[in-house]
């Protein structure tokens, strides 16, 4: 667990990686050192690692977190770059009140830092959550495996990562595409044509594994569907 604002030292089946207790507010300072941002990004491309190694042949990114969405909109402003007012949804649900100050909010963040670097912008806007799957993506990459990016949050952790290393963008693999407002313009910064259009708005990974049978099957029609050639020398 990373960022969590609980000690869960003794939950067993948890892999323990606190970096802090949370982030920081963005809207006054810096959400995390760069300390922190780079031990976030080693530990997501470590675990990754060791599930490759372990015998995973892909990797399916997803994540739980209250406010993420906002983290992820930063990003993407930054990023892809977009308006900040395209980037800003309704995350786990806000009246219009509550909509209004998530903007408030997100363009004092905004207006606080002038970052623009992929690394510097994590570090001023970022969740640790969204550092670990940016590493855990190019630590697949590096090993040669895809990766099933989630919705608007997995998506934003895609998008640093490519930023990061544009090379990385090869190993992506784009689930689905959520009712987020800007999720379908940052999928757009990267090029991706997700596989399922379904307006979900869960996140934790659930678009990731539904688009995993439509993996399955397409590896299948490359591996295993005889070609035109093979049947007929069959019939003879």
């Amino acid at each position: 667990m990373r960022g969590v604002a609980a000690d869960l030292s003794d939950r067993a089946g948890l892999i323990h990686a606190k970096v802090a207790s949370g982030t920081k507010d963005a809207s006054v300072e810096p959400a995390m050192t760069r300390d922190q941002a780079e031990a976030a990004l080693l530990e997501g491309a470590a675990m990754a690692r060791a599930a490759i190694d372990e015998g995973a042949d892909v990797i399916a990114l997803g994540e739980m977190g209250i406010g993420n969405s906002a983290s992820a909109a930063l990003l993407m402003h930054r990023l892809a770059p977009a308006p900040l007012a395209d980037c800003v949804g309704q995350g786990a649900g806000h009246s219009p009140e509550g909509m209004a100050r998530k903007q408030a909010v997100l363009a004092r963040a905004a207006a606080r830092s002038g970052a623009t670097a992929p690394l510097e912008v994590l570090t001023q806007f970022g969740g640790f959550e969204i550092a670990m799957m940016a590493g855990a993506l190019l630590g697949a990459a590096k090993a040669g495996a895809p990766v099933i990016v989630d919705g608007f949050i997995g998506s934003a952790a895609a998008l640093l990562a490519i930023r990061l290393a544009p090379e990385a963008r090869d190993y992506c693999i784009f689930a689905h595409a959520s009712a987020e407002a800007g999720h379908r313009r940052m999928l757009e910064a990267v090029e991706a044509q997700p596989l399922l259009g379904l307006d979900m708005r869960l996140g934790e990974g659930t678009g990731a594994l539904l688009a995993v049978p439509l993996l399955k099957a397409a590896c299948a029609l490359l591996s295993d569907v005889a070609e035109l050639k093979d049947i007929l020398e069959a019939a003879r």
